[in-house]
């Protein structure tokens, strides 16, 4: 059952003027009477007036629509996709998923073209033909189109990626956090979670991952990671993050790409890489020496299975780097102030070194995965000077820090995502 129901007036023609205001309030009682009694949240999404083939008329006048319209949110903007992303806007506010979409059927292919780019998996759409909700023939007849050419649904990508463009930064400035560590040779950064344009509170603003269980799609995380790139300085079209499966395998660039991955390496310049982290860390390594880098994701599985030296391990193994030589930085990630386990997990940890746990006899023992991490690192043979893993910003606590950080452990699975990435300078 339908939770919103969208009126897709867009550019709708009607036979005659004396028939417009007849057929807006057909088509508005018809819905009410069909979904009054469960649906939420009802909108109209049209332009500045409904076209007629005579003379304009305004969708707010004529006799008993505009009490009738007060039931319903009108969405009034030239471009489908500003219309679009309002609606979307809407419909999470009150957190509903499933949409009735009552769209002329010429115009069925276009919308779900559209819908595609600007919603997710979450959201579950069905979709009824306008002409059918009047039954009376008020409207042109009109036949449905099922193929869109590359160059409209190009077209539509230039629409959606135009608007997301135009949209404020949201909870302030974009910020990128450097190490004193890693030189110029590189371009290099982990990210916050201001400056950017994703709204949905637990993922606002700067959300840099989308998935079919978020409500972040993937045009605006692409908006967001683009507003990165021309900050940092890299070519977002040369950009790569890992494919997270909370293990050790490394993906060494210019070999096959495995399924998943939670390493990265390369020593190609002007390709930048990107460890995904919120709670987990994400972890960025260089050598100035042979010009290559890595990146690693490193949960507490990944840091028990040695994600951070089966990196290290790989840029040897690849491009001949020296341990001595290779800086290691951790980016934010959750301390152990907020991380627990349960106490068999946490004995891995305790096993490694007794200061990696706290209350290890309770039910679940805080643990701190930083603080492994370097100790793996430092006995795989890097020099405890060439890993930074405190820092005013970095160590600060991903749950303790909403302003600042995303976290997992804070707010649950829709959560969004920051990343620590790093390119060899072309």
């Amino acid at each position: 059952m339908a939770e919103a129901v969208l009126i897709d007036l867009f550019g709708l023609k009607l036979n005659s003027q004396k028939n417009c205001h007849q057929t807006l309030l057909k088509i508005l009682n018809a819905v009410r009477y069909h979904h009054g009694a469960k649906a939420k949240f009802f909108c109209i999404m049209c332009c500045s007036n409904i076209s007629c083939d005579h003379d304009n008329c305004e969708l707010e006048t004529g006799n008993g629509l505009s009490a009738l319209l007060r039931e319903f949110e009108i969405v009034s903007n030239p471009s489908m996709a500003a219309s679009l992303y309002t609606i979307k806007q809407k419909v999470d506010e009150r957190n509903l998923s499933c949409i009735k979409v009552i769209v002329p059927v010429h115009r069925k292919t276009l919308m779900k073209a559209f819908i595609d780019r600007l919603f997710t998996d979450v959201y579950n759409f069905e979709f009824e033909d306008l002409q059918m909700t009047l039954k009376g023939g008020l409207l042109k007849q009109s036949t449905e189109v099922n193929i869109i050419t590359s160059q409209e649904l190009e077209a539509i990508q230039n629409e959606i990626e135009t608007y997301l463009r135009s949209l404020p930064a949201l909870k302030g400035e974009l910020t990128i956090i450097t190490s004193p560590l890693i030189p110029d040779t590189f371009i290099h950064g982990f990210t916050t979670r201001t400056g950017g344009i994703s709204y949905i509170p637990t993922l606002s603003s700067f959300n840099l991952f989308s998935s079919s269980k978020r409500r972040d799609p993937k045009a605006v995380v692409q908006e967001n990671l683009r507003r990165l790139g021309k900050a940092a300085g890299f070519n977002v079209n040369k950009f790569y993050q890992i494919k997270t499966d909370h293990a050790n395998d490394v993906w060494i660039m210019g070999r096959k790409e495995p399924e998943s991955y939670d390493g990265i390496t390369t020593n190609e310049r002007g390709v930048t890489i990107a460890a995904l982290g919120a709670d987990c860390i994400p972890i960025v390594f260089a050598d100035p020496v042979k010009k290559a880098c890595g990146v690693a994701h490193s949960g507490w599985r990944g840091t028990m299975l040695g994600v951070a030296m089966a990196t290290v391990n790989a840029m040897r193994a690849e491009y001949g780097c020296s341990l001595e030589d290779i800086i290691v930085v951790l980016g934010p990630s959750v301390g152990p102030c907020c991380f627990t386990l349960p106490r068999e997990s946490a004995k891995a940890f305790h096993n490694l070194d007794p200061g990696c746990v706290r209350l290890l006899d309770s039910p679940n023992p805080y643990v701190d995965i930083r603080k492994a991490t370097r100790i793996l690192l430092e006995r795989g043979g890097i020099l405890p000077q060439n890993i930074q893993d405190q820092n005013q910003d970095l160590n600060l606590c991903t749950s303790c820090h909403p302003d600042k950080y995303f976290s997992h452990v804070r707010d649950g699975p829709n959560f969004g995502t920051q990343v620590g990435f790093i390119s060899v300078r072309e």
